[in-house]
């Protein structure tokens, strides 16, 4: 796992042992908003870790279309011939956005820009390994969580148990629907590892790849074994009230649904985001 610390991110991949055939979910590419520049150190460490153990990657696996960083898909892609993949309700997140952003009249919003749309069930095979795609919404309606093993890769479904759950207050978020994927995965066993897509550490300990779902079911501050929908929904609404949209939400979602491919470049040779004026979020929020 690999972490990226500007937007504590968590990045992981999963190999393969006998056949060195590999999986890379959420990758981030760097991005500095103050002067628009995007780059890719982060990735190129992950590129390296894969050259070095010659691995082969298959695919990248999107399990939302990300508001808090942007996504490395592409340039992966561009790099290494992968496939991309997401849940298949990206395609009602990518209407959503389109009209947000007046998009390009010629903007697919059929999920056109990745190689697989996922539904819950669906099997990815990689070399003699396996991963279940598992529909898990609630934070996003394209939000999906992959099973490989003991290994759960839960996106932002849940965060560390110090810090709770997802924010339900994007287009398509429910919190009700949160606290049912919530339940699907607290059905594993408890020895079976949660993969975070973030973690944002207090200075008391470092950032965390993952927590057991034993651990999570007895210490999520937001919603253990024991708390019920209404407990857990009432508290979810009250502390979505509170919260400020991502800092990197303009340009991520943009790219982001575009399966990490950037603008076309305009005349001068240049690609431009946009930035919807009273859109997003609450005034000084």
């Amino acid at each position: 796992s690999f972490y990226h610390a500007a937007t504590y991110t968590w990045s992981h991949l999963l190999s393969c042992p006998e056949t060195k055939k590999c999986i890379l979910i959420d990758p981030v590419l760097d991005y500095t908003a103050s002067n628009g520049r995007i780059y890719t150190e982060s990735s190129d460490e992950i590129l390296d870790y894969i050259h070095e153990n010659l691995y082969d990657l298959l695919m990248i696996l999107e399990t939302h279309a990300h508001a808090d960083h942007i996504t490395a898909a592409a340039y992966f892609k561009q790099k290494l011939s992968c496939k991309v993949a997401i849940g298949k309700e990206i395609v009602s997140v990518q209407k959503v956005f389109k009209n947000i952003f007046n998009l390009a009249r010629d903007f697919d919003t059929n999920g056109s820009q990745f190689n697989l749309l996922l539904s819950d069930g669906d099997e990815i095979q990689f070399g003699k390994c396996t991963i279940n795609a598992i529909h898990t919404p609630g934070h996003t309606n394209d939000s999906m969580s992959y099973k490989s093993g003991n290994n759960i890769f839960i996106g932002d479904t849940l965060l560390s148990p110090d810090y709770g759950t997802a924010r339900c207050d994007f287009p398509g978020g429910d919190a009700e629907k949160l606290f049912d994927s919530i339940q699907k995965l607290y059905q594993f066993d408890d020895e079976n590892k949660m993969y975070l897509c973030h973690d944002y550490p207090p200075s008391s300990r470092n950032a965390m790849a993952w927590f057991t779902v034993g651990n999570q079911k007895t210490n999520n501050v937001h919603i253990k074994d024991s708390t019920n929908k209404k407990e857990f929904v009432t508290l979810r609404r009250h502390r979505d009230k509170s919260l400020k949209q991502p800092k990197l939400i303009i340009p991520s979602i943009q790219i982001n649904i575009a399966a990490g491919l950037l603008p076309p470049k305009e005349a001068n040779g240049v690609a431009y985001l946009k930035i919807p004026l009273n859109v997003l979020g609450k005034p000084n929020n």
